[in-house]
């Protein structure tokens, strides 16, 4: 048999030796850091997730009805009545959560470790695409169910693109496809969903692969493992990607599936955050939901829009805000002044701006959770002479933390005491 497989592989391979060429450029002879930790996980658990989301996703389309009379009732039929139907709605529901938890901390580890700055710019920059990328095929898929909240969710995301000056209105109807969300804006959304941005999303995954492997990737103490190679041109403190990291990947999938389906078979709605209550409820358009919160994953970029006060009955500077606070992650390997790359090295300042951000982004996405009603009355008296709603001024003092910690990180890294890096990577 090992014989007949060497055979058939010599015959593909002098047919279309680029597969093993590439195979040899981007794996076996790809060399990267030895001293990649826990949080060199994430990328490799990103590229995981986004094959189960589409695997599930094509089996969820084949029972799918993109129709606002028979959506509902069609994700009803794969719960109960398709073979197994409940189990891939439940891959796809908890995969998208897990889409966003493995991004958030593969993004978070950029932080911890520089892996934005030169040479990896591009790297970051696709990135960054890919996570905006992620959040328009999260928003376009949550209108899919056609339950309460997806249908209220939607109505009230697409508005916010209406209060854009000049072009909001007709952007905000071209968005919808008719003057409220309806069958036509539900097929248009399918069709993103489905078939445009997953097309997107793998082209921008190639791209920020091949542009990783052109680099090199970046590892714990910020030193460039190709400054220093044997006589054979191999990084003294690199090793193969395969088979070294590809086994450590598959630990860590093994482990990261483990979670999954305890979640997946226990915890599907994780109580209400993977799965809103009131999205078990057929959309009604005369029936308003007392409480409309975005999935999780956007609650804290919905708490900025909310924290900014409205100007002249507009919620457009809130929209500004929330749309400043996702387009600066753009400019961060610019931003980033400092002459070391990794956290280890770095001073007080960074250490503590990174820690403050972390805890104001999480205060931020609680509070994007609760219900409105939380909030007060928006407005410029609020906003200054309002002390009794708590947790308006703790959103608002957060999103200022956030801002703040782009904004003035071109001060505190320039000026920030760091330690020697060393020649050669530790461990």
């Amino acid at each position: 048999m090992a014989s007949r497989l060497t055979a058939l592989w010599n015959w593909f391979d002098a047919r279309m030796p680029t597969v093993a060429e590439q195979w040899r450029i981007h794996a076996s002879e790809y060399y990267a850091p030895k001293n990649f930790n826990f949080w060199y996980f994430f990328g490799s658990l990103a590229l995981l997730v986004l094959g189960i989301q589409i695997l599930s996703g094509i089996f969820l389309t084949m029972n799918y009805k993109p129709d606002a009379t028979l959506a509902f009732g069609s994700v009803e039929y794969i719960m109960r009545d398709v073979a197994g139907g409940w189990i891939i709605r439940y891959i796809h529901s908890t995969g998208a959560s897990a889409f966003f938890i493995v991004v958030y901390l593969h993004m978070f580890r950029g932080l911890l470790y520089g892996s934005y700055k030169q040479p990896r710019e591009l790297v970051w920059i696709f990135g960054v695409l890919i996570y905006l990328t992620l959040m328009g095929e999260a928003f376009f898929g949550y209108l899919l169910p056609w339950g309460q909240m997806s249908y209220w969710g939607a109505q009230v995301i697409v508005n916010l693109f209406g209060t854009i000056p000049f072009i909001g209105p007709d952007l905000a109807l071209w968005i919808r496809g008719d003057y409220v969300v309806s069958d036509a804006t539900l097929n248009r959304f399918f069709a993103l969903h489905v078939i445009a941005l997953p097309l997107v999303l793998l082209g921008l995954v190639v791209t920020h692969l091949l542009a990783l492997h052109d680099v090199g990737s970046n590892n714990p103490d910020g030193v460039e493992i190709k400054k220093l190679k044997d006589a054979n041109g191999r990084p003294l403190d690199g090793i193969p990607f395969h088979p070294y990291y590809t086994v450590k990947d598959i630990m860590g999938a093994v482990v990261f599936l483990a979670v999954f389906c305890i979640v997946m078979f226990f915890l599907p709605e994780m109580g209400g955050y993977f799965l809103e209550y009131n999205n078990f409820i057929p959309a009604d358009p005369l029936k308003t939901p007392p409480h409309i919160a975005p999935v999780w994953y956007f609650t804290p970029y919905y708490t900025i829009l909310r924290a900014v006060p409205p100007l002249f009955n507009s919620q457009f500077p809130g929209v500004l805000a929330m749309g400043i606070a996702t387009l600066i992650l753009f400019f961060l390997p610019w931003l980033d002044r400092s002459p070391v790359k990794s956290i280890r090295y770095r001073g007080a300042y960074y250490k503590t701006a990174l820690a403050v951000f972390i805890v104001a982004f999480l205060v931020l996405g609680y509070l994007g959770t609760e219900p409105t009603t939380v909030w007060g009355q928006f407005g410029f008296d609020a906003f200054f002479l309002d002390t009794k709603d708590r947790a308006t001024w703790v959103g608002r003092l957060c999103a200022v933390v956030y801002f703040l910690f782009f904004f003035l990180m071109p001060w505190y890294t320039a000026r920030d005491a760091v330690k020697p890096v060393p020649e050669r990577v530790t461990r």
